[in-house]
């Protein structure tokens, strides 16, 4: 009787602690992972849809300054990329013909030339090319200066066809420099030809600033493609899709620890907003816009904070 007394304790002290070993396995089943994530809402907006395009710097009109005798450079009043007016000497130039006379010319009082030729700048502009020094001898047409004319300073941008319907005479542009600098500009007119590779068509870019760039700088052109006045926009942190890109969706909040998935469908993309076709949202609705890659159709969040509109 006592054997089976002492039995009994045995096994109910085993069953209890077995009781107590499986209680904070159960706790931990209990407790859920949450996710640390921060949420937006939707704002109605204008929106812009834009195109850029790669340009690059080119003066249109460019005067090149010949020699107009056979002689040689005597003397050099200008350096390569300085600003000359029309009119201001460039060079002078001694004849052939006043070289071999040499001191006789000044001997004889019936000689009235001295050989010496002035040249001058044809144009206003700035000076790309110097192409002879003092001391050179040049032929007659020999050329020795090209002067840019600043008011043909443009950007040169190539349209694909397919986009020439967004790109007429008259349309406003931003040039974006290599600095991150903004211009305005304005198409002011196309090539007739294709580059048959690429089946582009040139246009060119009229700049409004009195700023002196080089040529040959390449740049961004944005051009508008699509602008609405007033529609749904949703931080572009919100919008998630899949691999191929052809379904899209954004976790939204359904209380203050649980976020669903929503499928949507999406308008016009910009750098960092997205407009929301559908379905229509509501102002208080909360969207997660970080945190929320790789969660599950629903998800236990930790909300951390509300980040502004």
């Amino acid at each position: 009787m006592r054997y089976l007394r002492y039995t009994c304790y045995l096994l109910a002290s085993l069953l209890a602690s077995c009781s107590s070993s499986s209680e904070p396995d159960a706790a931990a089943d209990e407790t859920e992972v949450k996710t640390p994530v921060t949420v937006t809402t939707v704002s109605n907006a204008p929106l812009k849809e834009t195109i850029d395009l790669n340009a690059i710097s080119t003066y249109q009109k460019k005067n090149t300054v010949k020699a107009g005798t056979d002689g040689y450079i005597q003397k050099v009043f200008v350096t390569l990329g300085e600003h000359v007016q029309a009119g201001a000497p460039l060079f002078t130039m001694k004849t052939k013909e006043a070289r071999v006379l040499g001191d006789l010319m000044t001997q004889d009082p019936s000689l009235h030339f001295n050989g010496i030729i002035t040249i001058k700048a044809p144009a206003s502009g700035v000076l790309l090319e110097i192409n002879h020094q003092a001391g050179d001898y040049v032929n007659d047409g020999d050329q020795l200066a090209l002067i840019a004319g600043l008011n043909s300073f443009v950007f040169l941008v190539n349209v694909p066809f397919v986009l020439n319907q967004y790109v007429t005479i008259g349309t406003k542009a931003t040039i974006i420099l290599p600095d991150s600098t903004k211009i305005p500009g304005t198409v002011a007119s196309k090539l007739s030809t294709m580059n048959t590779a690429a089946q582009t068509q040139q246009f060119v870019i009229k700049p409004q600033t009195n700023a002196i760039l080089p040529e040959n700088l390449q740049a961004i052109v944005r051009l508008d493609k699509k602008t609405k006045a007033q529609t749904q926009v949703l931080s572009k942190a919100a919008v998630l899709t899949n691999e191929t890109m052809d379904a899209y969706w954004v976790m939204k909040l359904i209380n203050d620890t649980t976020a669903v998935k929503i499928p949507i469908k999406t308008g016009i993309t910009t750098e960092d907003a997205v407009e929301i076709l559908s379905p229509n949202f509501s102002p208080a609705d909360r969207i997660l816009t970080s945190g929320n890659y790789g969660l599950p159709d629903t998800a236990y969040v930790l909300v951390q904070k509300q980040q502004p509109e």
